[in-house]
């Protein structure tokens, strides 16, 4: 099974900046498309932006301009620049990764979470 782990959420005051890390570790073949999510109080999980393997980034509407997300495949690590953070960006961030074990199963690997809390 492959493990993800989050860090870099703490609180922040409006305008100010964070990066999210998230760190796969485990047996697997290969890691396919990455992405961040969020969880707000009293709202659904939203999907924030996704990389795939090859770069190339999506992003949410609220947050284009302002977040970006990268990768090391090396590290097996992704990351969320959040730049001009707003109070609606508070939030449980989530990374998921799409996960292709040594016999070919695939599947959706998640992380715990990381509180970002944006103060106005």
């Amino acid at each position: 099974q492959v493990q993800l782990v989050e860090s870099g959420g703490t609180l922040v005051q409006t305008g100010g900046s964070l990066r999210l890390s998230c760190a796969a570790s485990g047996r697997f073949h290969s890691i396919n498309n990455m992405a961040w999510h969020r969880r707000a109080p009293g709202k659904q999980r939203e999907l924030v932006a996704t990389i795939t393997r090859t770069g190339d980034a999506n992003y949410e509407d609220s947050v284009k301009g302002r977040f970006t997300i990268s990768r090391d495949d090396a590290k097996n690590t992704v990351w969320l620049q959040m730049n001009s953070l707003k109070p609606e960006d508070t939030a449980v961030y989530y990374c998921s990764a799409g996960v292709t074990l040594p016999g070919g199963h695939f599947y959706t690997a998640w992380g715990q979470g990381t509180q970002v809390t944006v103060s106005s």
